[in-house]
């Protein structure tokens, strides 16, 4: 197992403050403000400890509104809005500095059997083993951004195989649509509320990104604003997480200074594992 991916479980075992009350750290990196998945990961997980654990989250919704300081414990707490017959309903706050950065709303249901479909996972992608990482690519392009090239070069918890790479080395408009492979780079335990906290993680990597690809743009762009706004996700089908996983997406719209964009995650056999969708800033600087 990988340092990181130690550290991504060792973040995601929230302190127990009082009830109803949790609190997380962050890894020290360089970079100034907490990544969102992590926000995203440690809530579901402050809510998943109030709640009987045979019931399971199947959804969430995320609003991001400040920045996450990385230099400083985020404490998270729990709002239990209805327990019900199937249903639980939590809201959480993940507040810093005495204000809420984060708020959360998360669905849980007992497991029930009913009807089943999903939408088939695309044809004619190629599979991971056919395909570079991020860091492999790196010794072997060149007019890769130095922004770029460092935070492909950060040791993370998860291993990425981008399909495509032309929208880090190119300025042209292109199709709002993007395929990566994805996976831990440790063994997940084999309990759902970690492997759900894990999947919520890494949902929010690259989704953003494929708003800006129509426009010749990337997030790293200097002269770009780029925040999430809000994130949601709905969890399907159960998955160990020990492969490679294809996270497909595509971007609907931008307009307004948003950017929508919407992801599948299916596992190597084309089970539909969970949809996410995230709207984010995208704002032009100004020149003045």
């Amino acid at each position: 197992m990988s340092s990181a991916m130690q550290e991504l479980l060792s973040i995601l075992d929230l302190e127990r403050l009082e009830h109803n009350l949790f609190r997380g750290r962050s890894p020290q990196t360089a970079w100034q403000r907490v990544f969102g998945g992590q926000t995203i990961g440690q809530a579901l997980v402050a809510a998943q400890r109030t709640v009987d654990p045979a019931r399971r989250v199947h959804s969430l919704h995320g609003y991001f509104m400040r920045p996450g300081d990385t230099k400083v414990p985020i404490v998270y707490e729990v709002d239990r809005i209805r327990d019900g017959l199937s249903f639980n309903t939590r809201r959480v706050v993940a507040i810093q500095h005495g204000h809420a950065i984060f708020s959360l709303e998360a669905s849980f249901q007992l497991v029930e059997e009913g009807l089943d479909h999903q939408v088939p996972m695309p044809l004619g992608v190629p599979a991971p083993e056919d395909l570079r990482t991020q860091r492999e690519l790196l010794d072997t392009m060149e007019g890769v951004p130095e922004v770029i090239r460092r935070f492909w070069a950060r040791e993370r918890p998860l291993e990425i195989k981008p399909v495509s790479i032309e929208h880090y080395v190119s300025r042209d408009r292109l199709p709002p649509q993007q395929n990566i492979w994805i996976r831990a780079t440790g063994p997940v335990p084999g309990a759902w509320p970690i492997q759900s906290a894990i999947l919520a993680y890494l949902s929010d990597m690259t989704l953003l990104d494929t708003a800006t690809f129509p426009h010749g743009r990337a997030v790293f762009d200097p002269d770009l604003q780029v925040a999430s706004l809000d994130h949601a996700m709905w969890f399907h089908r159960d998955d160990p997480l020990d492969d490679w996983l294809l996270y497909t997406q595509d971007s609907p719209s931008s307009s307004g200074s948003r950017g929508l964009s919407r992801g599948a995650i299916y596992n190597r056999t084309g089970l539909l594992i969970a949809s996410v969708a995230q709207e984010g800033l995208i704002r032009l600087r100004s020149k003045a």
